[in-house]
């Protein structure tokens, strides 16, 4: 049987996704994903998988503004017709929790961008020379 008709081996996603999300490397779950706050690495250091064919773009930002504004919007709207605080105070507190929810999510959403890109062999890592 050639080499190019053997079927590619599974990438269970679930997995992935959860290693992803820790912020490490979607093939063995080791490795640190980033450099840094959001720079993804070259390769993973541990088990050399090669992590510079993601595009995760602007895809993580979209996500992470849309599950922080479905979160703070309706909070905001709740704590507004039950306590009717100040509007200064309001906007000062629940800005403070949107940058907080904004901050703490945005790396792991990206880290589960590159590992579904991972996963499905988007973008190269299905390519010939990946481990």
């Amino acid at each position: 049987m050639s080499r190019d008709a053997q079927p590619e081996e599974d990438r269970p996603l679930r997995p992935a996704l959860l290693r992803g999300w820790r912020r490490r490397c979607p093939n063995c779950g080791s490795g640190p994903l980033l450099r840094g706050y959001l720079k993804v690495r070259e390769s993973c250091p541990v088990c050399g998988e090669d992590l510079h064919h993601q595009r995760a773009d602007d895809g993580p930002a979209y996500v992470t503004i849309l599950l922080v504004g479905h979160v703070v919007g309706p909070a905001l709207l709740w704590a507004f017709i039950r306590w009717r605080p100040d509007p200064l105070v309001l906007a000062t507190i629940f800005s403070v929790i949107a940058i907080t929810m904004s901050l703490w999510l945005l790396p792991r959403v990206k880290g589960a961008f590159v590992a579904l890109q991972w996963s499905r062999r988007m973008h190269g890592f299905g390519a010939e020379g990946n481990r």
